[in-house]
């Protein structure tokens, strides 16, 4: 392949922000190809309404599917568990923060009562199991229109990773620790896609993921498989590499964070350790009849 690459994007300042630094990394000449997504078309609505995961990347992935593009460049958070026909999570560059953050008030220092904007049922129901008398309120939008709107609330609530990226973390007035907040699958992450028929590409996409980051996103993502394509529920999951192999915290939670349940796995291979994770939460920690009760 020539040395300029065309990197499909969404046109987000955070979303061009991740593909500069992608590009940077490659060192060869691109050109960016901005694509909107259904979930930038669609602002007044929960993210978990609009029809599942992938509502974020899909316009994307189809740009580098349809040969309009050569890569693709997400959040990794945005992936659905299970990689697009015809494609390849080619590299998962050093992951940042994974935690979430608070804007405008440090968890202890919210009053009884405040309201809290987050569009994130996962988000919601663990910080409705640590402060019940919370009250949340829905917020969407990129960064920038999130933050405009944190003075319609006591906190809002935003990945610490986000602001970084863009500059912003002098914003942040609490990261919260995963054993308050346990992050989203991929959360921090980069993820770049490509053709799997692509092997020039692939190979130049190689030379810039991190085998830590690309390992622990690949047993967040098994474990999300597993769970099941059509969980509604909060869940989120956290791995690290380990001498042995991966090690995972994963969560499932009722939505209003009255019940939530915790499992752990470890083992030399990360999809097979993201699956023991959740058939551990699913059949040992309750977690199967959770997902009934919703039905």
């Amino acid at each position: 392949m020539s040395t300029r690459v065309r990197v499909a994007t969404r046109g987000s300042a955070l979303a061009r922000a991740q593909t500069g630094a992608v590009i940077a990394r490659l060192g060869v000449e691109a050109e960016v190809v901005v694509v909107t997504t259904t979930g930038d078309r669609v602002t007044d609505a929960p993210i978990h309404t609009l029809g599942g995961t992938g509502v974020f990347v899909k316009e994307v992935q189809e740009a580098v599917r349809g040969g309009a593009a050569d890569i693709a460049v997400h959040s990794a958070k945005d992936l659905p568990s299970v990689t697009a026909p015809g494609l390849v999570l080619a590299a998962v560059p050093e992951r940042g923060d994974v935690r979430d953050a608070l804007v405008g008030s440090t968890l202890d220092a919210l009053p009884t009562g405040a309201r809290v904007g987050t569009g994130a049922v996962r988000r919601r129901a663990q910080l409705a199991s640590a402060r019940p008398d919370l009250i949340f309120g829905e917020l969407r939008g990129n960064i920038g229109t999130r933050l405009d709107k944190a003075v319609d609330f006591d906190a809002v609530v935003v990945a610490a990773v986000a602001l970084e990226r863009l500059d912003l973390a002098d914003r942040i007035a609490e990261r919260l620790e995963p054993t308050v907040m346990l992050p989203q699958v991929g959360q921090g992450a980069i993820a770049v896609e490509c053709r799997a028929d692509d092997d020039a590409t692939r190979a130049l996409l190689s030379a810039i993921s991190d085998p830590a980051a690309h390992t622990a996103v690949t047993a967040e993502r098994a474990f999300l498989a597993e769970l099941g394509g059509g969980c509604n529920l909060p869940c989120g999951a956290l791995a690290h590499v380990t001498d042995d192999g991966v090690a995972i915290e994963v969560l499932l939670a009722s939505l209003d964070g009255h019940t939530v349940l915790r499992a752990t796995a470890a083992g030399p291979d990360p999809e097979t350790v993201g699956r023991e994770a959740a058939t551990v939460l699913l059949d040992v920690h309750g977690g199967r009849t959770l997902l009934e009760e919703t039905v």
